[in-house]
């Protein structure tokens, strides 16, 4: 069955234990006037992606010494709602320019009732720990009397999940663009023992060229060793979060190679109507590859799809390097992928910098905040 049917849903999540590293000390506001206005105007066909930290650091300075809030911006149109919030393209003007921002506003009262507090102020702390071309950015957070706000980059281009839904499903090239974008992304993280752990087609975000950018980070945790909560998507679970048995940066891994199945096939594989009869799937381990897959891709998705940790790809001695050095890899250039030097399958129709238009449309917020008291305030002081 299409992945078409399938929920944008997710399970149980945890409140992991925050891990904060501070911006650098803020420059002279005309000096990241600047920088904001290069990084904002620069064009991704030329060898910036090196440079990402400085250029991320430079804008996160610049709002830092602004001392923004929600009154700096003027608010757009919704682009996603979750659980207890939705992100809107916002407008930032500064020097007679206009840049756009997606803003992600959380309602404190239901951030409390659902009991995730430590759980938005570790998304936070993490996505402020890190800069890469294939993840959006968190350039600055504040908050008021009611919300929580997450300023972040605009990915103009729209959900993955929604171009695949269009066109059913990739050619094996075009999956392998994004599956190599991906890699490089998940190698960064892994580096840093950050485990992202919420990999779909949902969560992963096209620029205006077409490249990839990884988002929602809500299931991300700084794990050194093993963690034991259950969170995902149930697709996309690896067997040993089912079984609680412990898991860590391999179940990346394992989900990196449902994805390029469910890119190449249109459809998870192992799906059924309930998560119960998923999670028998998962454990039962048989995989039916269509018949147009290509071979190097079905060995790759073997060895990604292993339920003995000890011998799924990526989580071997070499790491990412055992998955970038196989065939169906074969002839990448993987400075020139971190460099975003490779032409994309696909480039999002864009009409002005603006443009929402990649986007589905939602409903306007309707309920109303609820106060807070100074005890429920105070649990956001370090947010």
């Amino acid at each position: 069955m299409s992945f078409l049917f399938r929920k944008k849903e997710k399970k149980e999540t945890e409140e992991p234990a925050a891990t904060h590293v501070s911006s650098a000390t803020s420059s002279a506001v005309s000096a990241q006037s600047a920088a904001l206005a290069s990084l904002e105007e620069k064009s991704s066909s030329s060898s910036h992606a090196g440079a990402e930290d400085q250029e991320v650091l430079a804008i996160r300075n610049h709002f830092k010494a602004a001392g923004v809030s929600k009154r700096s911006f003027v608010l757009g149109t919704t682009l996603g709602t979750g659980t207890f919030g939705r992100v809107r393209i916002v407008t930032y003007s500064l020097n007679s320019k206009v840049y756009y921002y997606a803003l992600k506003m959380l309602k404190k009262s239901e951030i409390i009732r659902l009991k995730q507090v430590e759980h938005v102020k570790n998304e936070k702390n993490i996505l402020m720990m890190i800069a890469h071309p294939f993840i959006v950015s968190l350039y600055a957070t504040f908050q008021d009397e009611r919300a929580l706000y997450m300023l972040m980059e605009f990915v103009i281009g729209g959900e993955l999940f929604s171009l695949l839904r269009r066109m059913n499903r990739f050619s094996n090239d075009h999956a392998r663009f994004y599956a190599a974008e991906l890699c490089l992304a998940f190698q960064y993280l892994h580096e840093r023992n950050i485990v992202y752990r919420d990999l779909k087609p949902e969560n992963l975000l096209l620029d205006k060229e077409g490249h990839l950018k990884v988002t929602d980070f809500g299931f991300a945790k700084v794990v050194p060793d093993r963690t034991w909560t259950l969170c995902g998507t149930p697709e996309y679970l690896a067997p040993e979060i089912i079984q609680s048995k412990g898991h860590g940066k391999d179940v990346d891994w394992w989900a990196f190679g449902i994805l390029i199945f469910e890119m190449l096939a249109s459809y998870a594989p192992f799906y059924a109507d309930t998560p119960f009869e998923i999670y028998q799937k998962i454990l039962a381990g048989r995989i039916e590859f269509p018949r147009h897959f290509d071979t190097h891709a079905k060995d790759l998705i073997r060895g990604l799809l292993t339920a003995d940790r000890t011998k799924r790809y990526g989580c071997l001695k070499e790491g990412a390097e055992q998955i970038k050095n196989h065939r169906w890899f074969k002839g990448i250039d993987w400075n020139d992928v971190y460099n975003r030097r490779l032409t994309p399958y696909y480039v999002p129709t864009v009409r002005t910098p603006s443009d929402t238009s990649n986007f589905e449309q939602y409903p306007e917020s309707t309920g109303a905040d609820i106060p807070l008291s100074a005890e429920d305030q105070a649990l956001f002081v370090d947010f």
